[in-house]
């Protein structure tokens, strides 16, 4: 099977001690893409879901990226890493003897807008280099702080020194500095001992498969395992074009939409096939910012 110009996601459960572009090679392999993507990676002792992109809907990664995530972590409390997870060495160790009372007093202090440090052990990049190369190297340089929103922060699970957690928070929040800022909030230490992902924006953990069990499906199953472009934009407020508004559209040209807040929108075809992402200005203009390729639409009018 070859996807071709076929475009579509692919909710996977990742495995433990991958990265997300290994995996991301071995899907793109196995569904016989050309071109692939993803929404968000996961570090390689993280598991859970990886949102990919195949074909047209690598054009969609920007947006997909901005949603909220979801995971369950295992803290483990007294115990501090050089990288913040259970990757790094054991730097610091302390008795831990706090109660469940007193964790939940902290975990409620970290929810909503915070401030976060982001870690030396991160993909971010200071003067073109990744802070991770650094670290590696003993360097600790200076970063500015973020602002990320923890819409959920529960406790699941308390059996010192580990403390299960659901945590759903905004895009860029760091789960290993929220660890180790609880941890010392607790007046100890903590790191991440373990991450699994549960869900990205309105897809979840429960809808995806593996790899394995991907490679083991037949390939008309595998192609059935596509979430289409429209179903990528479930939720996003829409507007549909005519041919001729399309035509505009597909030109560059911003067109005239009453009733759609400001923010990115998704923009179809009068057949229903995804055009692209427009940006309305809340005050009836609406521009093109993404633009899916017109023989993809067609694609999807043949399909119908």
């Amino acid at each position: 099977m070859t996807l071709g110009a076929t475009a579509g996601g692919l909710l996977l459960d990742k495995p433990l001690g991958v990265s997300s572009n290994f995996a991301l090679q071995k899907a793109k392999k196995i569904m016989g893409a050309r071109k692939a993507g993803h929404a968000g990676t996961l570090d390689p002792m993280a598991s859970g879901l990886l949102v990919l992109l195949f074909g047209e809907a690598t054009k969609l990664s920007g947006v997909l990226l901005d949603a909220d995530k979801e995971y369950l972590a295992t803290l483990k409390l007294g115990e501090r890493t050089s990288t913040g997870d259970a990757e790094g060495e054991v730097v610091e160790s302390k008795p831990f003897h706090g109660t469940e009372a007193e964790l939940r007093q902290v975990l409620a202090r970290f929810c909503g807008e915070i401030e976060q440090l982001p870690p030396m052990y991160s993909a971010l990049k200071h003067g073109g280099v990744p802070l991770y190369r650094l670290a590696r190297r003993g360097e600790d340089v200076e970063r500015p702080r973020r602002r990320v929103t923890i819409a959920l922060l529960e406790l699941l699970a308390f059996r010192p020194p580990l403390a299960e957690l659901r945590v759903r928070c905004s895009k860029g929040t760091y789960v290993r500095t929220l660890a180790e800022d609880i941890g010392r909030a607790l007046g100890n230490c903590a790191h991440l001992a373990a991450l699994r992902r549960t869900a990205a924006g309105a897809f979840r953990i429960e809808d995806a498969i593996g790899l394995d069990a991907l490679q083991s499906l037949p390939p008309a199953e595998r192609s059935a395992r596509l979430v289409p472009m429209r179903g990528l934009l479930e939720g996003f407020p829409s507007t549909a074009l005519g041919a001729e508004d399309e035509v505009r559209f597909r030109n560059g040209q911003a067109l005239r939409r009453e009733g759609l807040a400001p923010g990115l929108c998704a923009v179809y075809g009068q057949a229903g096939g995804v055009v692209g992402l427009g940006l309305a200005d809340g005050e009836g203009g609406l521009r093109p910012v993404r633009l899916t390729a017109a023989q993809a639409a067609e694609k999807h009018r043949e399909t119908l």
